[in-house]
């Protein structure tokens, strides 16, 4: 009864965020909660949220912290010098505009947020491809490949999700993919250029006069090469896990302020121009802590793997973490992310380490096939419209173009995975 219960809320959650009846964050509580006390767990509820709420509270921390610090690198122009260089590198040659465009997408793509990601690159890119009659799908496809893979970093949606759906942290989920992540990082640089190479061929190289960006001086040039150093040793810290994330994103956030917005009404405004992002995220993650803290609290994780188990033979267990990774972006088509890290993962994970294995391949599975998730092309993500709405691609028309490269990164991490033995 207790696996019925586990499948039923599953279900019911997946129901409710799909035919988006409700909102994420109460599907993500409302419907545990009320399962619970159908159950007969009504007396231990409290104790159950409160360890979840625990135990994704690194993940939320990170996020705000993350979000925040590179929100304000945005806004400081950090990136606007790279923009300009690979507009120039590139001149009217479409294979180098759309590799230039892989390029300053893996770049901007760092923050893990696709919003800010599809506002840069598209608001810089798009009048070259039109002034060129490269099509628009190509800007589109290209620019959510590479935010595709770069979503992969810990503090951005997908690993997010994963390591607070499975209470891992970074070490345990990201640093074991990081060398499939960078084949993956390859595998898109390789498809930008026989993309670019096609569009080349149907239009010639033209010229194109790029205006130059004004130089910074002063105050404003010394600020700059302390966001780019602070930004350079932020990643290192985090790669090398000399802190865990949340304080090393706290600690440097705190020295961007400083030497960015030192006034309180220049860091007022700054909360206040990025408050709805960071909120948004943040009650999400805490809503995920209920849901997971109430389903392994009641035991219904571990009935719902133990019914997976008995019907799963033995001999395919080895088999579990790859059919993950690749079916799992074909799923992503038909699932949101919060539907599939939370309501799907956990069963899989709980099911893998039931058949002896480990529950956080299933996790690294996930987010190397939770490319449609960081690379929008589900009609499900919501930063699909933003993309496609900036860029004025049609979304059959995108997905029909970007689904195969899409998939072909998916397989191309896969691969690497198993060859480094993370799966």
């Amino acid at each position: 009864m207790l696996a019925v219960s586990g499948f039923l809320t599953v279900g019911v959650f997946l129901a409710l965020v799909l035919s988006r009846r409700v909102s994420v964050l109460f599907a993500l509580t409302l419907v545990p909660i009320a399962a619970a006390l159908v159950s007969g767990f009504g007396a231990g509820l409290g104790g159950m949220i409160a360890d979840g709420l625990v135990t994704v509270a690194p993940v939320a921390i990170m996020i705000t912290f993350a979000v925040l610090y590179f929100s304000l690198m945005v806004d400081t122009g950090l990136f606007d010098p790279a923009v300009a260089r690979i507009l120039r590198w590139a001149g009217g040659d479409p294979m180098k505009i759309t590799v230039g465009t892989a390029l300053l997408t893996l770049l901007v793509a760092l923050d893990g947020d696709g919003a800010s990601t599809f506002l840069i690159t598209v608001s810089a890119l798009l009048p070259v491809y039109q002034r060129l009659g490269m099509r628009r799908v190509v800007l589109a496809g290209v620019v959510c490949l590479a935010a595709g893979v770069m979503n992969m970093v810990p503090w951005g949606g997908p690993t997010a999700r994963a390591m607070a759906a499975l209470h891992l942290d970074s070490g345990q989920l990201f640093l074991p993919v990081l060398p499939a992540m960078l084949a993956g990082v390859l595998w898109v640089l390789v498809a930008a250029y026989l993309i670019g190479r096609g569009e080349r061929k149907r239009l010639g190289v033209v010229e194109l006069a790029v205006a130059d960006r004004p130089r910074l001086t002063g105050a404003d040039r010394v600020r700059f090469w302390i966001n780019a150093l602070l930004t350079l040793v932020l990643v290192a810290c985090l790669l090398a896990q000399l802190a865990d994330l949340e304080v090393l994103f706290l600690l440097a956030f705190l020295v961007a302020l400083l030497v960015n917005r030192p006034s309180w009404a220049a860091q007022q405004e700054l909360l206040t121009k990025h408050a709805y992002n960071v909120v948004l995220v943040v009650a999400v993650i805490f809503a995920a802590g209920v849901f997971t803290g109430i389903l392994t609290g009641t035991g219904m994780i571990g009935a719902m793997a133990e019914g997976l188990v008995s019907v799963i033979p033995d001999s395919a267990a080895g088999l579990l973490p790859v059919g993950t990774a690749i079916a799992s972006m074909p799923l992503s088509l038909v699932f949101t992310p919060d539907a599939f890290y939370y309501g799907i993962v956990p069963v899989l994970a709980e099911t893998s380490a039931a058949l002896g294995g480990d529950p956080a391949a299933i996790g690294r599975a996930a987010i190397l096939g939770q490319m449609t998730t960081g690379f929008p092309l589900s009609p499900l993500t919501a930063s699909t419209f933003i993309l496609l709405g900036m860029s004025g691609v049609d979304l059959g028309e995108h997905q029909r173009f970007a689904f195969k490269w899409a998939f072909g990164t998916t397989l191309v991490m896969t691969a690497v995975a198993l060859l480094t033995g993370v799966l």
